[in-house]
């Protein structure tokens, strides 16, 4: 989408020719819709200065990414304007908010106006402001200005937010001292999973964060552990049992825990807030989870606290012990409900074969067969051809190890509990 194209959009009659297009039927029928708009006068006066087939194309994408952009963003993308990689790699409205509703709460001590580098499209740059911060937003990239710039005024977020076209790099540390930066992490070849390869580069974002009196670092949920600067805190998020994000929080936004996870659901009729989300802090001294045949109920840790390697701490809020040192399940006598891990009653535990397996289901009256896997090699779609299940009971099977052996976990769903 030409940048151009991009700006006939933006008028009174780009806006009314969005409007027009039925996204099903442009979903449906993009063929039919865009001999449609083409044969259509008013699309060609949009700009009579580009040819139509580009502002057909501009209209055809802009409703396809609103349609798109519902999943990260809800009903309000209908009035937002997207890029394709602007979508892909925006947060998700329920994290921003969940972020700069923390930020709000902190930014006192830092003053003056923020700044968020590799603003993107806006989303973060959007929730900062409607919490009531001064934000300007940074990027490199023309027509993704031009983006955020309309998110801005499409939300009447015009006396808070702005953005400029800039390169990140040269920011000076200090230049804004409550500062949010999510380095680009995506290149020509696609996805960047090296730090050091993201842009800014990774020890250049931490320099400027350090430099700020407060800032976050968005960065991917699979860093290195061994990349994360010692003075900051690290939290990894979840949404709906999907691992997001990791968010690295210096000086006054810092609140002294070293490593956190945090699950949040996606709202139903209103946006979470801090009190909204679930966390599990590190307990500094507590030592590795004991080890120990399984017990009554398991516990599939969710992937915020596996990745933030906290599962000890979860453990011990249930007097849980691990079945190995090295996989992140674990079981207790105790049933205790939170969104920071799902719970499972064990029915029978067996060495692994498919032999075995089968025969445990019938016993069992398996019918619908779930199948879980954490530190096993087997196929689990191969395996769940094989098992051809009869009976009518729904029934979880979880594969691991325990020692150097395979075994298997046939569970059902747990009911009620307590609560964490």
């Amino acid at each position: 989408m030409r940048a151009s194209a991009f700006s006939a959009l933006l008028t009174d009659a780009g806006r009314e020719a969005l409007e027009r297009v039925d996204p099903e039927e442009a979903a449906a029928d993009r063929l039919g819709t865009a001999s449609a708009l083409r044969a259509d006068p008013r699309v060609a006066d949009l700009d009579p200065h580009l040819p139509v087939p580009d502002l057909v194309n501009a209209l055809l994408t802009q409703v396809d990414l609103r349609e798109r952009g519902r999943a990260k963003f809800g009903d309000r993308a209908r009035e937002m304007y997207f890029t394709p990689d602007g979508l892909e790699q925006s947060t998700r409205r329920t994290v921003a908010e969940y972020r700069a509703a923390r930020t709000a709460a902190a930014a006192d001590p830092a003053g003056g106006s923020a700044g968020d580098l590799c603003c993107g499209i806006g989303a973060d740059l959007l929730a900062l402001a409607e919490h009531g911060v001064s934000v300007e937003g940074v990027d490199a990239d023309t027509l993704t200005v031009a983006v955020a710039r309309a998110n801005i005024a499409a939300l009447g977020l015009e006396g808070l937010a702005r953005v400029r076209e800039g390169d990140a790099e040269a920011v000076a540390p200090g230049a804004y001292p409550l500062l949010f930066c999510d380095p680009a992490r995506r290149g020509g070849r696609g996805r960047v999973f090296d730090p050091a390869a993201y842009s800014p580069p990774w020890d250049t974002a931490v320099r400027l964060a350090e430099g700020s009196t407060a800032a976050c670092l968005k960065a991917a949920p699979g860093i290195p552990h061994e990349a994360l600067p010692t003075g900051a805190d690290a939290e990894w998020v979840s949404v709906d049992g999907e691992l997001k994000e990791t968010a690295l929080w210096f000086g006054a936004l810092a609140g002294g825990v070293r490593r956190r996870a945090t699950v949040l659901r996606e709202p139903k009729a209103s946006l979470p807030s801090e009190r909204g989300a679930v966390h599990l802090d590190e307990e500094p001294g507590l030592g590795p989870a004991p080890v120990a045949p399984p017990l009554r109920y398991l516990y599939d840790p969710d992937p915020a606290v596996v990745r933030s390697h906290l599962v000890a701490e979860a453990a011990a809020r249930v007097e849980g012990t691990l079945l190995d040192e090295r996989i992140a399940y674990f079981t207790s006598d105790r049933a205790v409900a939170s969104p920071l891990w799902r719970v499972l009653e064990v029915t029978d535990t067996l060495p692994f074969s498919l032999k075995r397996l089968r025969s445990a289901l019938r016993v069992h009256g398996a019918g619908s067969v779930t199948i879980k896997k954490r530190g096993s090699a087997v196929d689990t779609e191969r395996l769940r051809r094989s098992l051809k299940p009869s009976g009518s009971e729904p029934v979880t099977v979880v594969l691991t190890r325990i020692g150097q052996r395979p075994f298997c976990l046939l569970c059902r769903e747990v009911g009620g509990g307590e609560e964490a």
